[in-house]
C-alpha cells in the first residue's frame, strides 16, 4: 500500500469576514477565504506576484474564535487538511468539485488595529501569537488574578 499524508499550512490574509453558523448540535463552523501571495523572479529578471483563493474551513471552538476575532484582511496561519468537495449543479446538472481546507489549527498573526504589538491576548514583550488551541487538555482553568491587578476585558479571548 502506497503511503499518503494529508497536511496543509498556509500564512495569508482573509478576503472575507468569517460565517458562522451552529449545527444543531451546537457545534459551530466557520467558512472564510484566505488569499496566499507567492512573489518571484522570472528568467528575465522581472518580479511577479501570483494569488492563490483558499476556502477554508474551521470546526468547534477554533470557528468560534475564528469568527469572532477575524475579519477581512486580517493575516492568520492555518494547519489543516484538504477536503475534496464534489456535487452535481441544479442547472446545468455538471458534476463540480472544489478543494477545502479543514484547519485544525488557526493563528492569528496581526493584531486589531487599536491593540498593542501582542494582539488582545500579548503581553507587552511577546510575541503576538493567539493560537486558537483555547484550553489545556486537563480543563485545568487559568489562576485567578492576584488581588488588586485588572482584570481582562470581556471581548478579550480566552487564551
Amino acid at each position: 500500500m502506497a503511503f499518503s499524508f494529508n497536511r496543509v499550512q498556509l500564512a495569508g490574509n482573509l478576503t472575507r469576514d468569517p460565517q458562522v453558523r451552529f449545527l444543531a448540535n451546537e457545534r459551530a463552523v466557520a467558512n472564510f477565504g484566505l488569499a496566499v501571495n507567492r512573489r518571484y523572479k522570472t528568467n528575465d529578471g522581472q518580479q511577479k506576484e501570483e494569488v492563490v483563493f483558499v476556502d477554508v474551513e474551521a470546526w468547534g471552538r477554533t470557528g468560534e474564535l475564528v469568527g469572532q476575532y477575524l475579519t477581512k484582511g486580517r493575516a492568520c496561519f492555518v494547519e489543516g487538511r484538504l477536503r475534496l468537495d464534489q456535487w452535481e449543479d441544479k442547472n446545468d446538472h455538471q458534476k463540480r468539485s472544489r478543494l477545502v481546507v479543514v484547519a485544525d489549527n488557526v493563528h492569528f498573526l496581526d493584531s486589531p488595529r487599536g491593540q498593542g504589538p501582542g494582539g488582545p491576548a500579548g503581553e507587552p514583550g511577546e510575541p503576538g501569537d493567539t493560537s486558537t488551541d483555547a484550553a489545556p487538555a486537563s480543563g485545568a482553568s487559568r489562576p485567578a488574578a492576584p488581588a488588586g491587578a485588572a482584570q481582562p476585558l470581556d471581548d478579550e479571548p480566552p487564551f
